[in-house]
């Protein structure tokens, strides 16, 4: 199966650099990257050195429920153009593990679907939550900090 690592939406992300509330009702907190452990999830590469950048609360979910999740990510403060949809894994995907789990349409978990792993099983783990047609996309998730990284959805199927 093709899969597709899916950046935050352009929209959503220019509102936040032009300082809209984060999911809590708070402004963006702006600060300065020093090269480490800062992952933009919009262009979906590490926020360079010397650098601004945000941290806000994130909830990536068109409904909201029990299980619309609240997390923090980092974005470029200054626009960035937006990571293409791809089935290569993203460069901010460095960091030790994360939590790779299935949604279904009414963005409610499916339980069962998640699991922590290494970067290099994500996109084969994706894949194979993705044949089970419950599963309508996956969030890929920090295992530390429960920080939304990136959705996965099936990727484009060809018709030669």
């Amino acid at each position: 199966m093709s899969i597709q690592f899916v950046a935050m939406p352009t929209a959503d992300v220019r509102t936040y650099q032009d300082g809209a509330p984060d999911a809590y009702g708070n402004p963006p907190e702006r600060h300065i990257s020093d090269g480490n452990g800062v992952p933009c999830r919009h262009c979906l590469s590490p926020v360079g050195a010397g650098k601004p950048y945000l941290t806000l609360a994130y909830r990536p979910f068109s409904i909201i429920n029990p299980y619309s999740e609240t997390g923090p990510v980092f974005l470029c403060a200054e626009p960035c153009d937006r990571a293409a949809e791809s089935e290569r894994l993203p460069a901010s995907l460095y960091g030790a593990a994360y939590i790779v789990r299935g949604y279904d349409a009414k963005d409610r978990i499916i339980y069962g679907t998640g699991k922590v792993m290494r970067p290099a099983a994500i996109a084969s783990h994706a894949a194979s939550l993705l044949h089970n047609r419950d599963v309508a996309y996956v969030h890929v998730r920090s295992s530390e900090n429960n920080c939304f990284s990136c959705r996965i959805e099936r990727g484009q199927i060809d018709s030669a």
